[in-house]
């Protein structure tokens, strides 16, 4: 088909066939321009190939948490997006707190999510007279070999579950300090890194219960995330009450990922691509957050990383390649809801973090 005739142009243009053959044989019947545009579009078809390529392993991803969200909703009936929550902050490398009253089943969710996940787990239960040693490890001496030999504390476990944390002294929370935020601890001078992934999911009960030590704010910044799990409804209660105990499900979990799966995940996290426009969205919430009358604080820039962290890993999870606006709503109430700080006590954090997202157009 001769190239040079423009009416034949749109036609080639659509077939990636006729396209690549005249191309290919680099006819002298082209002009230098149509010889560019051809070039051009040929390239802008490879590209595209190469896109659909890529594609695939963000579909693959999608199928694989899709399937642990199906596996752990066997067992913690109906909390689908608090799940996906849990998953998202442990791809963005982060740490989950989840705060509820007892017997919702948090600690239920952190032993189904080790097993299908094949994490190495340990749980450390949190008490009043629970000691930092406790959770990193204490050095004993050695008679056979006349030195002091360091025994590891469960923290270096690939997933730590630390239940009710708030239960513990001061003292003891700092503990997990270092070790949250630099995926290391530092015991009588030597650094000692943790294993990757490096995973924290704590439980709390309410802070008017009993018996509890509120986290001081320095510590629960550490958290990438917070989140409720709440009662189940009328006929997700009622389907437990109905079904099997659920620890004795655990039993028969089989891992559906692996380690380098999840370490895989977590490197593609900050390859998600975020639009300026979306940049500018996020800047104008910590903006607003440090200006409004109805904050006594206002987010600082590592939550304001947490919240690209956390839709990056929410839209990858989503099988895409670039994070919406959409995203950043899903995840925005987990992320700031801790550390915004209102003003007065009558404030509801929750309905200050939906007054905060109304006040903000989308882009």
């Amino acid at each position: 088909m001769p190239i040079h005739d423009e009416s034949n142009l749109e036609y080639i243009l659509g077939n990636p066939y006729h396209l690549s053959v005249c191309v290919g044989s680099k006819t002298k019947k082209f002009t230098p321009l149509w010889y560019s545009v051809l070039l051009c579009v040929e390239k802008k078809i490879a590209n595209a190939q190469n896109s659909k390529s890529e594609l695939k392993p963000m579909l693959l991803i999608k199928e694989t948490i899709d399937n642990i969200v199906a596996q752990t909703s066997q067992i913690i009936l109906g909390k689908e997006r608090q799940i996906r929550l849990v998953l998202t902050g442990l791809m963005a490398r982060g740490h989950v707190l989840i705060e509820d009253v007892p017997g919702v089943g948090k600690t239920t969710l952190a032993h189904v999510l080790a097993r299908i996940l094949g994490l190495s787990f340990q749980r450390i239960q949190f008490t009043s007279d629970l000691l930092p040693a406790d959770i990193i490890g204490v050095s004993i001496y050695d008679k056979e070999v006349g030195q002091f030999k360091f025994h590891v504390g469960p923290i270096f476990a690939q997933m730590v579950l630390a239940d009710e944390i708030n239960r513990a002294t001061p003292k003891t929370q700092s503990a997990l300090l270092e070790a949250m935020e630099e995926h290391q601890v530092t015991v009588e001078g030597q650094t000692r890194p943790l294993p990757a992934p490096f995973f924290v999911l704590a439980t709390q009960n309410p802070l008017h219960q009993i018996g509890t030590f509120p986290l001081p704010e320095s510590q629960l910044d550490r958290f990438m995330m917070r989140l409720a799990l709440g009662y189940p409804d009328h006929e997700t209660e009622r389907a437990l009450l109905k079904g099997k105990n659920r620890r004795d499900m655990i039993s028969d979990l089989e891992s559906s990922i692996t380690v380098e799966d999840i370490l895989e995940i977590q490197n593609a996290v900050p390859q998600v691509h975020v639009a300026e426009a979306l940049i500018d969205y996020l800047q104008a919430i910590l903006e607003l957050s440090r200006q409004s009358p109805r904050y006594r604080t206002g987010l600082s820039p590592r939550a304001g990383l947490a919240i690209r962290h956390c839709a990056q890993a929410w839209a990858l999870m989503a099988g895409r390649d670039h994070v919406i606006p959409e995203d950043v709503q899903s995840v925005l109430p987990s992320v700031i809801g801790h550390r915004l700080i209102a003003m007065t006590e009558q404030h509801n954090t929750q309905a200050l973090v939906e007054q905060l997202i109304k006040e903000i157009s989308i882009p």
